[in-house]
């Protein structure tokens, strides 16, 4: 059967890119080797935010009396918490498999391979091959966790985070090599059920591509709740030849030795790029990513790539967001392209972690005279409220013209709030507009107006 596009892959960027592309009026089919809604929904964003409410239900429990609540013999069913990771995971993937019969998209289970710029192999698991045509066709394969040449993964004692989702057993001990998103939720989730962390990380600081302000308050968090955290420093050896692990770590100071019964390689990602046909057309890729233009064109007409495999952040709304402008483009709309310097980041540790824009060093490497302006919840009456004081907002502003460069927060529930700022800088709104614009009382969103205030000297609550 002919269709109008073909889309390899079926993760946040395939499954969202076919469902537009139905919408405006393309026959379209969607080949996925796995599970629809791939990693994300399966493997990643979904079911580690199930894992990490649990923890977080749990850190409540514990800490029930500073609410005035008695609670007496609470315990962590590691694989109770598991369970509902998977089942959160398995409803979602249904929901895609709803969407996929209800906007008429025709689902082809196998590895799919380009052959020609309109024709893709797929090979079904009893090794059936079936040949798919299409006028369009989008890559949206997606990527795995990077393997490090001196450290593989034997998804035993060093796992990767499909396997740190679906452990058996609760490790007594872990290192989490890598101090990214991914690195930081496990470590938060682990030790909040009782395990001993120790983070790994190679740069200076632990999420090094957030503000430096955000990374110290992270740290000095993560130190305080009893995660140990070695910065500067690169596991250079894991011994599992015995019960454990033995991990040997190079730091300023020398070699450490660390033992543990599990290592989490969270150092990074691997596009899904080998084996899919790229050589064949002579599509173009650099440094482990499909190069595209800004509608996500390859170097072979009619053939596009968006998501993980071409360069921007791997990030799923990221994927959704050039899923959506590629067929829109395809249809023969004039979407705009998509400002990579205006995605949100979030990290769902406690705290959590949200920021979009400049940091306060970047602003001021671009060439910006900055405002920049900090407000911590320990003055907001909500964070308190909820128990929650730790963290804050930080927003720095074009002190020239009053442009809203970026904005920086970690703190209880921040993930929810940074859309505020995303919206703001698309509608390119100064820091006076927020500064006059009224935010509700009492709510953590306050602090953002407040550190807008503070910016520009009008500070009412410190």
């Amino acid at each position: 059967m002919a269709y109008d596009l073909a889309i390899l892959g079926s993760g946040p960027g395939g499954y969202v890119a076919a469902i537009r592309a139905s919408q405006l009026g393309l026959k379209t089919a969607i080949i996925e080797r796995e599970s629809l809604g791939g990693i994300c929904l399966n493997w990643g964003c979904i079911p580690t935010k199930a894992l990490l409410k649990s923890a977080q239900v749990f850190g409540y429990i514990g800490h029930a009396a500073d609410f005035g609540i008695e609670v007496n013999g609470a315990s962590a069913n590691f694989g109770n918490i598991i369970a509902r990771s998977r089942g959160v995971a398995e409803g979602m993937s249904k929901g895609v498999q709803f969407l996929m019969k209800k906007n008429k998209i025709d689902v082809i289970s196998g590895t799919g391979k380009l052959i020609s710029p309109k024709k893709i192999e797929v090979t079904a698991q009893d090794g059936k091959k079936e040949t798919v045509e299409a006028a369009h066709i989008i890559v949206a394969t997606g990527a795995r966790a990077r393997e490090l040449p001196h450290i593989k993964i034997d998804g035993n004692k060093v796992i990767d985070y499909r396997k740190a989702m679906s452990l058996e057993n609760q490790p007594k001990k872990l290192v989490v090599m890598g101090s990214g998103a991914i690195g930081c939720e496990f470590a938060y989730f682990y030790h909040s059920l009782g395990t001993s962390v120790t983070i790994v990380e190679y740069q200076s600081r632990i999420v090094p591509n957030e503000d430096e302000d955000i990374s110290k308050e992270l740290a000095r968090n993560f130190k305080k709740q009893g995660i140990e955290i070695m910065t500067d420093a690169e596991v250079t050896m894991v011994d599992t030849s015995g019960s454990g692990c033995r991990v040997e770590v190079k730091t300023k100071k020398g070699v450490e030795a660390l033992e543990c019964d599990v290592v989490l390689s969270a150092v990074g990602i691997k596009s899904n790029i080998e084996n899919i046909g790229l050589e064949n057309l002579g599509i173009k890729t650099e440094r482990d990513k499909i190069v595209v233009d800004d509608y996500y064109q390859t170097t072979v007409p009619g053939v596009y790539a968006i998501g993980d495999v071409v360069h921007g952040p791997a990030l799923a709304h990221v994927a959704s967001a050039e899923g959506i402008i590629c067929v829109e483009k395809i249809a023969g709309h004039k979407p705009e392209p998509l400002n990579y310097n205006n995605i949100p980041g979030c990290t769902y540790s406690s705290p959590e972690v949200a920021s979009v824009g400049y940091t306060e060093a970047g602003a001021k490497a671009a060439g910006y005279e900055v405002k920049v302006g900090k407000f911590p919840f320990s003055a907001s009456g909500k964070a308190k409220a909820a128990g929650h004081p730790e963290g804050f907002v930080k927003v720095i502003f074009d002190a020239k013209y009053g442009e809203w460069l970026g904005c920086h927060m970690i703190g209880y529930n921040v993930t929810e709030m940074v859309a505020e700022a995303v919206a703001a800088r698309k509608l390119e709104t100064t820091g006076h507009d927020i500064l006059k614009t009224v935010h509700p009382h009492p709510t953590m969103s306050e602090a953002v107006m407040e550190a807008t205030a503070a910016a520009y000297g009008e500070v009412i609550h410190l």
